[in-house]
């Protein structure tokens, strides 16, 4: 009787079918939101302008924006990039460098430490630190009940002073597509670090191109800056090829004074090359001479 002939098994083992189409679903995530990113840019710019293409120009690229499932399908693609199959949002890093600090053990006995959220695309991220945490999440265009829609540039000063312990920043200094609104991105730091309490934390998410990839920003520029407007870094991280830095700062009581403060109040050109043109700018007001 003739022997039964074995099946040999693969040597290459093949992907489970998740993982793969879990992958593609997020490169194209990334394409569409990309697409977004860059038809809101035009749209901007257009805006800025008087001519009678305007209307034509606008019109055009509002019917690009509609087929492609309009802000909403912008923000809930947006969203998707914090679940937890994709390693959840950044907030896990901030709530990390706080117990590193020890922050949740300091807040045992007393009132829960004030967050302030800035362009939540989720209610409840921090809802494993509902101890210690009492956060509130605003964004520009609320997708949900729980999130309050507020623009952070118009919150009153006079209601928010000094009124947080800690303001998240994620994604968000880097949605300022014109350059003229550049220094829009400083007065937001500037009001960030009026909102905070003595020594409060601010916490910044940026794709890393915008630091590691600008002309008109780098590494030690970044610090510079920041200690400028009164902010010293207690961490950083990012890796080389990186999609995205995070940085986070505490609040001093007097912003450092710089020789040279033209240097934050215009755009100086610190790197040459195929670089992209993301830029941080205060105000003349804001600077110390």
């Amino acid at each position: 009787m003739a022997k039964a002939r074995r099946r040999k098994n693969s040597i290459v083992t093949a992907p489970p079918a998740s993982t793969s189409s879990a992958s593609v679903a997020a490169q194209s995530c990334r394409k569409t939101i990309r697409k977004y990113h860059v038809l809101l840019k035009k749209r901007r710019q257009l805006e800025s302008q008087t001519a009678h293409g305007q209307v034509l120009g606008l019109e055009e690229i509002d019917e690009q924006l509609a087929a492609l499932g309009g802000l909403e399908k912008y923000q809930e693609l947006s969203s998707l990039g914090q679940r937890e199959e994709r390693g959840g949002g950044s907030e896990k890093i901030f709530i990390a460098w706080m117990r590193e600090l020890d922050v949740h053990r300091t807040q045992e006995g007393k009132e829960k430490l004030r967050l302030l959220e800035v362009g939540a695309l989720k209610p409840d991220n921090y809802k494993s630190c509902l101890s210690w945490i009492d956060c509130m999440p605003i964004d520009l265009h609320s997708r949900h009940p729980q999130i309050v829609e507020q623009d952070f540039l118009n919150l009153d000063i006079n209601e928010h002073k000094q009124r947080w312990n800690a303001i998240s920043l994620s994604l968000v200094l880097n949605f300022v597509p014109l350059p003229n609104d550049r220094a829009t991105i400083g007065r937001m730091l500037r009001l960030a670090h009026e909102m905070l309490t003595a020594e409060g934390l601010l916490f910044l998410a940026l794709p890393l191109p915008c630091v590691a990839n600008s002309r008109y920003i780098t590494f030690d520029h970044l610090k510079s800056l920041m200690e400028s407007i009164g902010f010293a870094e207690v961490k950083e991280r990012w890796k080389r090829n990186g999609k995205m830095g995070y940085w986070l700062y505490r609040k001093t009581h007097q912003p450092l004074e710089y020789e040279s403060p033209r240097s934050f109040t215009t755009k100086v050109i610190l790197r040459t090359g195929q670089r992209n043109n993301f830029a941080i700018l205060l105000e003349p007001a804001t600077c110390h001479t």
